[in-house]
């Protein structure tokens, strides 16, 4: 007997958005999850939902996936006023904080680039960064500024499409996949017309060799700030140290939280799936936020604590057939862009996997471009 159409494997936000779409072209699904719905990468992100830009060696494949996916994210926000409260959402924008005049010539560009496709971009100068957070610290060049980017709570999301989408929930953890059968841990199989494999990185252990690796993050959250950021305030070295495949990096990146706190990162070491805090690695963390915001260190700090990103080898997401097993769907390998991408991707491997024309070219994202 069949357990559902579709068993999809992950609970988190990807797995999350493709059960509602799946559900919303009338099929059945069951979410395989071994831990918390919302968990893993999903409940350590910072829920930025953020413009990509391809200027300046971009992806431009990677920015279509996330234009397409900030769209279909504000048709669920317009679907019912309660969608953007249950989210925690906020159009807080963006501002990527150029240090000097180098930098500065970087946003220039960049700005160019997004307001030329439509897109709403500001270049500030010193004087105006000032003015819009005072908090920063004098001698900064100016900015790029974002408005459209916003900012939600993943978990709480997940939860909900997954509650759309009246999946049946099955805790296990799955052992193997056989076709379209599942074997868990527990000796239960279950059966589905596909199997779709969202589990982040322990995706890993039904794909190819090579495919995934694990890029651990750390993060801390403040107590309430007396005069609190108004932005996501994210320096502009950080695009390019987010893509280093080999090196441990740090990043200055703060996101003011609804309650008045502030939400630090961010910090990559690839390579690394061990969960506890490496107290190092935050220590240089909260050094280079303090950097920019000098009166970080005056705050204390609430919680700190680690997670790992689902990397592909080569930056892209999995999205589409597994390249070796019939009737197994990939949506994986997101790394910092699961939440902004979530609803694209889902979108992307329902067309596919239904035999629809779909709304993006497929290329990019193919999982057989890891096999030789």
């Amino acid at each position: 007997m069949r357990s559902a159409d579709v068993l999809i494997v992950g609970g988190g936000i990807v797995g999350a958005a493709c059960a509602r779409e799946y559900a919303r072209q009338g099929l059945s699904v069951a979410v395989v999850e071994r831990a918390a719905l919302g968990g893993g990468a999903t409940a350590a992100s910072m829920g930025h939902l953020l413009v990509v830009d391809a200027e300046d060696g971009g992806d431009a494949s990677e920015f279509q996936l996330s234009q397409r996916s900030l769209r279909l994210w504000q048709d669920w926000l317009d679907e019912s006023p309660a969608h953007a409260e249950l989210a925690e959402h906020e159009r807080c924008g963006t501002l990527w904080i150029a240090a000097d005049a180098e930098e500065l010539a970087l946003a220039e560009r960049k700005c160019a680039w997004l307001t030329a496709r439509g897109l709403p971009a500001e270049l500030l100068d010193a004087a105006a960064l000032a003015r819009l957070e005072p908090q920063l610290r004098p001698g900064l060049a100016g900015a790029l500024r974002v408005a459209g980017d916003a900012r939600v709570y993943p978990p709480k999301v997940a939860a909900a499409w997954l509650q759309q989408a009246k999946v049946q929930l099955i805790r296990g953890e799955v052992t193997a996949i056989d076709g379209a059968s599942l074997r868990l841990a527990d000796g239960r199989t279950l059966w589905g017309a596909m199997v779709v494999l969202c589990a982040g990185l322990a995706s890993q252990r039904f794909l190819p060799p090579g495919c995934l690796l694990p890029k651990k993050g750390q993060l801390a959250i403040t107590q309430r700030a007396p005069a609190a950021v108004s932005h996501q305030l994210v320096e502009l070295g950080y695009i390019k140290k987010a893509h280093l495949a080999h090196e441990d990096t740090v990043s200055f990146n703060v996101q003011p939280r609804p309650g008045g706190q502030l939400l630090i990162g961010s910090s990559r070491q690839v390579g690394r799936s061990d969960a506890p805090l490496d107290l190092a690695m935050l220590r240089r963390m909260l050094q280079c936020a303090a950097g920019y915001l000098p009166g970080l260190p005056e705050l204390s700090l609430l919680r700190c604590w680690s997670g790992i990103r689902p990397a592909s080898a080569d930056g892209q997401p999995l999205i589409g057939a597994h390249p070796e097993l019939a009737r197994v769907w990939l949506a994986t390998g997101h790394e910092g862009l699961g939440i902004t991408t979530s609803l694209a991707s889902a979108e992307l491997l329902a067309d596919l996997s239904l035999g629809r024309a779909p709304a993006l070219s497929p290329a990019p994202y193919a999982p057989a471009r890891f096999v030789a």
